[in-house]
């Protein structure tokens, strides 16, 4: 054999080897999953289209399975849209394709279809992908293995029931105090123990007063001077008898003495040693400062009358419940020493400002107090019967995500398409009941269970958007030279 032979068998043995080696790898790398779809002729479209990422960092995406660089977890495959509908053939050509994008370089993108550098196809974006902002797929049976349950959005008035406790009180615009306006001394008690009842009228005490009998004194001789100088020619005189008189009669109304013991003054002028005061309404003594031969200063409050045939009941109210109460709300009281018996009334006040230990604040109730039957300082349960005014749109509690930040409803779309909503919330009533101020309409249909594994969905999604650059818009970038032709 000469060496020309040699030489040529070797290189024929290497060829050989090399055909060989090449086949080896490309079968192995099919196994392993290393070589694109979009170099076999046989693969389908949506696996084609397969992407993987990792659930905790949803910016990290890779055409192939593998570990998350960042924190080791096993990527998972990303659900297509249009997979995670009906998935039929018919469904995705009636889908419009705005335009494709590189799936390894989501800032570039082209009009036609197209494959890059390493001979992997676009992906397609479609139209109803760029406009449901964040809706989501899920196909049916996935549905139903979740558990998603759906409701109308309704429209009505909003009731709740306040339940707390209360303590009954005076009414303080029901309470007067009576004190002299003399210096003297307490000649007689009429009412001599706290806890009394008197009627308007009644007498209460009688005090001796030197003022007060000077005064009656000055004024015999104010009113009998007036008589005497009345017709007189000279007008001067009459003027300054009349003034005098007038001066006299004021100072006596200035302690209270009325019309009718001045009339007699001046019928029998009989100077009176005492000062009767009398109870101005009906009502119970709840203080009293009079004793028998007590001295009495100018000011000093003798009694203290409450009347309570009106009663006031001061009801604690949470803080979040504050929205709830207004003036005006009706409310029901009833008491544990009286089973059966309810007080109804009205909130009247809600006091400005809460109880710095307790962080409640004070609704003022007033009831009519028939008998006297509510006491001062009884304790009370208190129902309050608030509503909003109107008919207002009303959702489920259970329907509601909520971050803290932002109040989050699922809409069902149909056809297992599931839309994220933010909405305003008012107040809450009662079964959970919730009031919607602005993102929502009566009628639409929302998700009530299940809805956390949709917003996970919806957040994976969101991230990977980001990512990319968002689906929908323009595209971001043209397809380099000899990327964009078509295949």
């Amino acid at each position: 054999m000469t060496a020309k032979k040699i030489v040529s068998q070797i290189l024929l043995v290497l060829v050989a080897a090399g055909i060989g080696g090449a086949g080896a790898w490309y079968w192995l790398a099919k196994g392993a999953g290393h070589v694109h779809p979009a170099a076999e002729k046989g693969g389908t479209a949506e696996a084609k289209k397969q992407q993987y990422t990792c659930a905790m960092h949803p910016f990290v995406v890779s055409d192939k399975p593998g570990s998350c660089p960042i924190c080791g977890m096993t990527l998972v495959p990303i659900r297509s849209d249009s997979a995670a509908s009906t998935g039929s053939a018919g469904e995705k050509k009636d889908r419009k394709i705005l335009f494709y994008r590189n799936p390894m370089n989501p800032g570039v993108t082209s009009p036609v279809p197209a494959k890059d550098n390493m001979g992997m196809d676009y992906v397609p974006v479609y139209e109803d992908e760029g406009s449901d902002g964040g809706t989501i797929r899920v196909d049916p049976n996935t549905v139903q293995s979740i558990g998603v349950r759906t409701t109308l959005v309704t429209t009505g008035e909003l009731k709740k029931t306040i339940r707390t406790v209360g303590r009954v009180a005076y009414d303080e615009s029901r309470i007067t105090s009576v004190n002299s306006k003399v210096n003297g001394w307490i000649e007689k008690l009429h009412v001599d123990t706290t806890g009394q009842e008197v009627r308007k009228g009644e007498p209460l005490i009688d005090i001796y007063s030197p003022d007060l009998v000077s005064a009656q004194q000055e004024y015999l001789i104010a009113s009998g001077h007036f008589g005497k100088v009345k017709d007189s020619p000279f007008p001067d005189v009459v003027k300054s008898a009349r003034e005098l008189l007038a001066s006299a009669r004021k100072r006596l109304d200035y302690w209270d003495i009325d019309d009718a013991q001045i009339k007699k003054l001046e019928r029998t002028g009989e100077v009176r040693k005492t000062l009767t005061l009398y109870s101005p309404f009906h009502g119970v003594v709840v203080s009293k400062a009079a004793f028998d031969g007590a001295r009495v200063m100018g000011g000093m409050e003798l009694f203290r009358i409450a009347d309570v045939s009106r009663i006031w009941v001061q009801a604690d109210v949470y803080e979040y419940e504050l929205p709830w109460v207004k003036q005006g709300a009706p409310a029901t009281v009833t008491l544990d020493y009286l089973p059966g018996k309810k007080f109804h009334g009205t909130v009247t006040y809600v006091y400005p400002y809460l109880e710095g230990k307790t962080r409640t604040a004070t609704a003022r109730i007033e009831l009519v107090n028939p008998g006297i039957l509510l006491k001062p300082d009884m304790y009370a349960h208190v129902e309050l019967h608030p509503r909003v005014k109107g008919r207002t749109v009303l959702i489920p509690s259970d329907a509601i995500i909520r971050s803290g930040i932002r109040n989050v409803v699922f809409i069902d779309r149909g056809e297992g398409r599931f839309q994220p909503r933010e909405v305003s919330l008012g107040v809450e009533g009662e079964e959970g009941t919730v009031q919607v101020l602005s993102g929502l309409s009566g009628g639409e249909r929302i998700v009530v269970s299940a809805q956390f594994l949709l917003d996970s969905e919806s957040n994976l999604k969101e991230a990977l958007k980001k990512f990319q650059g968002g689906a929908a818009g323009p595209p971001a970038a043209p397809a380099p030279a000899g990327q964009g032709k078509g295949r």
